[in-house]
């Protein structure tokens, strides 16, 4: 198991970049010396050195929003360390879940870029937009498509034609992402709940 090397820095101190462990979204850096790693590690609790207090600080001391530590990576040079939590609350003093101000929800790639399209041709309607046209025929319209592409998705499963299939679940994922936001709901209002129930 490598060992952050503390004695790499004069001050020894290393940074420690706070990720939330289920987004995965990137919410603080901080400072650790050997004893607030320590004390991270055996309390459960996101310690830090404080270079201004001059003292170990463990997040959510005074605000409450502690940071819960699931786990601790250390680079390839032994001198910064990934720290994985679930955070209680905010992480910024600022009242931010972030300290560069973003929202701490999944970041779902070239879904989130999907979902941002399907809301603008909704709200921004084109011409000759397919996706502005069934918002304009209304959600019976948008759920049947959903059941036309879902019936095509498992004929295609029965057959043997790969490309097909692949071709008949894109439509179907892709129908399905408009009927969500045309209920008022995302990919990640469909995640939470699933993730509730795996509890």
């Amino acid at each position: 198991m490598k060992t952050a090397d503390f004695n790499k820095n004069p001050d020894g101190l290393l940074p420690a970049i706070i990720q939330d462990a289920k987004t995965l979204k990137v919410l603080m850096l901080g400072y650790m010396n050997a004893e607030a790693l320590e004390k991270t590690q055996n309390s459960g609790k996101v310690t830090f050195y404080s270079r201004s207090k001059q003292r170990l600080w463990t997040k959510g001391e005074e605000s409450g929003n502690f940071l819960d530590l699931v786990d601790v990576a250390i680079d390839c040079d032994l001198d910064s360390l990934l720290i994985k939590a679930n955070p209680q609350g905010p992480t910024c003093h600022r009242g931010t879940d972030t300290c560069w101000g973003e929202e701490n929800i999944p970041y779902l790639g070239f879904i989130d870029e999907l979902q941002e399209t399907i809301k603008d041709r909704e709200q921004n309607p084109q011409e000759k937009s397919y996706v502005s046209s069934l918002f304009e025929k209304g959600i019976n319209k948008i759920a049947q498509k959903v059941g036309e592409e879902a019936v095509e998705t498992v004929i295609e499963a029965i057959d043997d034609n790969e490309a097909l299939f692949m071709e008949e679940a894109s439509d179907l994922f892709f129908h399905y992402l408009i009927l969500l936001r045309a209920k008022g709901k995302g990919l990640e209002d469909v995640m939470a709940l699933l993730e509730k129930r795996k509890r």
